[in-house]
């Protein structure tokens, strides 16, 4: 069984005094076996060698499980084997199961990379998707989906929806969530790499948070 050797294999590679330093650095909000990222993907690979077609066939229900266990390490590697095996083979009610992986065991590590990888991705997918998903997440009392929100279209460059981004930045722009406020001038920041003049015409025309603002701008001026 997939999760049973993963299990295993973490468990044999644990190292207190690494774990000790990663929960300190997520403020303690979850539990470490204390692997490395590097370490940890190789003892993926292994155990999904060794159960291949489990994890192909069941991969829906095998992150869902993985989500439920308390290691941050099980998280994480949930949304990399979700993104790995499914990238190009979403259905349109996967959804659903990416809205609960953004709003379960939530903190930045894993929702920047919901958010960029597999939403972002999900909904280059299904556009007609798009505004149905952004509404909802922008609407839910769930700081992470409001996050995912601005920040999805990471990567998009010349294909970012402009007003979109625009958009979420100023619906939730009066946040005093320190995430909220770094998720929108990050994702100002990216988009002004592909349009710079753009970008800062909006942060001069829009009345952004400090924090916001500074991130912004801050390799264009």
């Amino acid at each position: 069984m997939f999760i049973e050797d993963l299990t295993n294999l973490y468990r044999k590679h644990a190292n207190a005094e690494n774990a000790s330093h990663m929960k300190n650095y997520m403020r303690g909000q979850f539990e470490f076996y204390g692997i490395k990222t590097k370490e940890r993907r190789t003892l993926l690979k292994q155990a999904i060698e060794n159960n291949k077609e489990e994890v192909i066939t069941n991969i829906r229900e095998l992150t869902f499980q993985l989500y439920k266990l308390p290691q941050r390490e099980f998280h994480l590697t949930a949304i990399e084997i979700f993104d790995k095996y499914l990238r190009k083979k979403y259905v349109e009610s996967d959804i659903t199961l990416i809205e609960k992986r953004i709003s379960t065991n939530s903190w930045w590590d894993t929702v920047d990379f919901i958010a960029k990888w597999i939403l972002g991705n999900y909904l280059t997918l299904y556009p007609n998707m798009v505004k149905t998903t952004i509404t909802k997440f922008s609407n839910v009392d769930n700081m992470w989906l409001h996050r995912s929100t601005i920040i999805f279209q990471l990567g998009y460059k010349h294909n970012t929806n402009e007003k979109l981004l625009f958009n979420q930045c100023i619906a939730h722009k009066d946040s005093n969530e320190f995430f909220i406020q770094k998720a929108i001038g990050w994702a100002l920041r990216e988009y002004g790499k592909t349009n710079p003049q753009s970008v800062l015409n909006f942060v001069n025309s829009t009345s952004l948070k400090p924090l916001s603002r500074k991130e912004a701008i801050r390799n264009i001026i």
